[in-house]
């Protein structure tokens, strides 16, 4: 485990007009990283800022709707939120609905006064008044003996927005804000959208952890894998740690606004694997995976052969049985049954009789509107059925929830059984992000304080290993044989 100092998550609520996207467009024009990239469009509902070399991240949400919906959800999606107050009217309706939903969520408060350039207005009388109307909803500021900081901003002109940010970062500090980048991206999706020519694409909020380009993902009931991300600027990126919101290319469907992603991760990993083609191509004694083919037109078609051929060079792997244009129907799923093979469409659709007999007879459709995530795919079944693969049974799953110190040197892993039986006998290996890294055998089993020879799915046992050294929380122990 290695906890990072992480940048603030904020959100900015309030009434109708009382100046958030002024706020927000003032500090993304002045404040927003854009060196690398010398200027920026927002991409995303989501960028960062830097205020004395710090990052902060803004989160625009789109009202307090969306903001009631994530909470009502349990997710936490901001760490601090600044309430905005125009100086000229105090607390309105909508701003007593945002002071709601902030109390509800339990994140320390900002209040930023807005408007203070006004001509005609005594800012001070009316901070006076304002002060008080918070304290009538149970916001003490500061000067009133609570924990609310208050910050007289003008949103038009940039006057105390400078003030408001290191406000943000003073806040930060306080609550010491941690996230670990070496576990697997727990986020929230903050933004989702189908694009016509990218497909399914999400902003998430990485909240802890990092997501990388090939990560498995899973988000509500929509898995994935991610093929691309895109920062706020809309720069591609490989990497994105905690606090960091990036636009994600590869979920299957797109996923709600709201869900969590990262809940699951094996579901989502198991999902994937039942549904890839190399999965389907290891159950082929040929180790040849046949194709049928349905395109939107006759240039589509020619494109994926072409990539089909290419592909095969050298040797076979993939066999085209039968290709057309149109959509998929039933004799398509039927021949596909017979010659077990996959059935692949792009911009096409599938008849719902064609999908009562695929499910009937397993077979597998898979549709595309991007042509290079087909060209991927296919790309991975050819270099997967290349790499040589060991026959082993798998006999049980556990995670490593908790570690202690032990005797000299040693540690035990506190661990909960995902799946199957781990037992003393059979070899055990330490796998990290879909890595080995470390292979052996387990000299000690443990269930509360007793001896066991074995434990079972949803039971927590602790373990010692004879051979593995090297485990961290969040690894995966699996218990194996080979065959």
């Amino acid at each position: 485990m290695t906890e990072i100092t992480r940048p603030p998550v904020v959100t900015i609520l309030g009434h109708v007009d009382h100046g958030k996207t002024t706020l927000l467009d003032f500090i993304r024009k002045t404040s927003v990283v854009l060196k690398e990239h010398g200027g920026i469009t927002q991409a995303i509902g989501a960028y960062q800022a830097q205020a004395d070399g710090k990052p902060i991240t803004f989160i625009d949400t789109p009202g307090h709707a969306a903001f009631e919906k994530m909470r009502s959800r349990g997710v936490r999606l901001a760490d601090i939120a600044v309430l905005m107050v125009a100086v000229d009217d105090g607390v309105m309706p909508q701003t007593v609905e945002a002071i709601t939903h902030i109390q509800s969520a339990n994140i320390p408060m900002i209040v930023a006064v807005n408007k203070i350039d006004l001509p005609g207005v005594n800012v001070q009388v009316q901070l006076e008044k304002i002060k008080r109307q918070l304290s009538d909803q149970k916001v003490l500021v500061e000067e009133y003996g609570g924990d609310v900081p208050i910050v007289p901003i003008s949103a038009k002109t940039g006057q105390g927005v400078e003030d408001l940010l290191e406000t943000i970062n003073l806040l930060a500090e306080i609550h010491e804000l941690k996230g670990d980048p070496e576990i697997s991206a727990v986020g929230v999706i903050i933004e989702s959208r189908l694009d016509k020519f990218r497909g399914p694409l999400a902003t998430v909020l990485v909240r802890d952890g990092s997501l990388q380009k090939g990560d498995n993902i899973k988000a509500g009931e929509t898995a994935g894998k991610v093929r691309g991300m895109f920062d706020w600027a809309g720069k591609a990126v490989d990497l994105a740690g905690p606090s960091m919101p990036v636009e994600v290319l590869g979920f299957v469907q797109v996923p709600a606004v709201g869900v969590r992603l990262g809940e699951d991760i094996k579901k989502a990993e198991e999902t994937i694997k039942q549904a890839s083609f190399l999965d389907k191509l290891r159950q082929s004694e040929t180790q040849v995976l046949a194709v049928v083919i349905r395109a939107d037109n006759q240039g589509s078609l020619e494109a994926i052969e072409d990539v089909v051929g290419k592909l095969n060079e050298g040797q076979q792997h993939l066999k085209v049985i039968s290709s057309g244009t149109g959509d998929i129907i039933d004799s398509d799923v039927e021949l596909a049954a017979t010659a077990r093979a996959i059935v692949l469409g792009f911009n096409v659709k599938v008849a719902s009789s064609a999908h009562n007999i695929a499910e009937t007879n397993h077979v597998l459709i898979r549709t595309y509107t991007i042509i290079y995530e087909l060209m991927e795919e296919l790309q991975e079944v050819v270099e997967g059925v290349l790499q040589p693969t060991a026959t082993e049974e798998i006999f049980g799953r556990a995670q490593i929830i908790a570690q202690f110190p032990y005797g000299k040197g040693e540690r035990i892993a506190g661990c909960q059984v995902l799946e199957g039986t781990i037992s003393k006998g059979p070899k055990v290996r330490v796998l990290r992000d879909g890595q080995v890294v470390e292979e052996g055998k387990i000299k000690s089993l443990k269930k509360v304080k007793e001896e066991v020879s074995k434990v079972e799915k949803g039971q927590e046992c602790g373990m010692i290993f004879d051979g593995i050294p090297q485990f961290q929380v969040g690894d995966l122990v699996e218990s194996y044989r080979p065959i």
